[in-house]
């Protein structure tokens, strides 16, 4: 008997399997990297918006400590007793029973006469 070896001659197709493979995988990965979430378009947008995020935070600390100066003039260790007595019946327009109360005549009214 003869040894014969039989050889079989490479298709084409079969050659290109693993170069396509590999540019589809390098192809998949590259565009997920330019316009990913995360990628470096998605890194622009992330970046505008902690400068949004940002700037809204420090309006609402500026506001916040505006909040808590003005609070901090209502407790009562700061607050003297006669004068928001006087301040709330100003803006309230109201009297106390037994204040003396002097009418004087209005500018308008003044200029008629």
């Amino acid at each position: 008997m003869s040894a014969t070896t039989r050889q079989r001659k490479q298709s084409v197709l079969r050659r290109l399997i693993i170069p396509v493979a590999a540019l589809s995988a390098l192809a998949y990965f590259g565009f997920h990297a330019l316009n990913g979430e995360l990628g470096l378009v998605g890194r622009a947008r992330i970046e505008h918006q902690v400068r949004d995020l940002q700037s809204k935070l420090d309006k609402l600390v500026a506001e916040r400590e505006h909040l808590t100066a003005r609070v901090s003039l209502l407790r009562p260790e700061s607050l003297d007793p006669d004068m928001v007595d006087e301040r709330a019946r100003l803006n309230l327009n109201l009297v106390h029973k037994n204040d003396l109360t002097i009418m004087r005549p209005s500018l308008a009214h003044a200029s008629i006469n």
